[in-house]
């Protein structure tokens, strides 16, 4: 499809809530559609992009700062543009809503001690007891999007549920063909 709006579609979650186990088969649905999708995902990114910053909150900002970027050139040419990073911070976000323009933010919303339960890699563990610092929604802050396009309670609805609202959103907005 030579016309295809681009958008980007901006998950922000506590690690563990549910942002990439959404974007795949969100990703895999529009591409089904025929249509043009990338993914952006924060521990991709942070492997090449941004393997030079840590989790202060200046290297956090600059992490989404440098995908915003990336973002903003895919959806100005046309791309569907799926972002699952916690970006944690209110006014960092709404920064990147503004550089980017076609911007629809998705809180995954999920209890930490939900988040805590699905964690494989024992990183909730390790931060409850203090060993990981600035760690996102124990010892660093996470600022809950106030007015979202869209909220997923991951832990109420099935990944089905969740991509099918968003799906529903993009149908609605004109962003996709019903």
């Amino acid at each position: 499809m030579s016309d295809q709006k681009g958008v980007t579609i901006w998950l922000t979650g506590l690690s563990g809530s549910g942002k990439t186990t959404i974007a795949v088969p969100l990703a895999e649905t529009l591409r089904q559609r025929g249509l043009k999708v990338e993914r952006l995902d924060g521990d991709i990114v942070r492997q090449s992009l941004t393997r030079d910053l840590g989790f202060t909150k200046e290297d956090r900002n600059k992490n989404i700062e440098r995908v915003t970027f990336v973002a903003k050139l895919l959806t100005r040419n046309g791309v569907i543009v799926i972002c699952s990073f916690i970006s944690p911070y209110r006014a960092r976000r709404a920064k990147s809503r503004q550089e980017i323009g076609e911007f629809i933010e998705v809180y995954v919303e999920c209890p930490v001690e939900t988040c805590a339960e699905r964690d494989v890699k024992g990183l909730y563990a390790q931060a409850f007891a203090g060993e990981i610092e600035n760690f996102t929604g124990v010892s660093d802050p996470y600022e809950p999007p106030e007015d979202s396009e869209i909220v997923c309670h991951t832990a109420e609805e099935t990944v089905e549920e969740s991509v099918a609202k968003i799906v529903a959103y993009l149908e609605e907005h004109g962003y996709v063909p019903a």
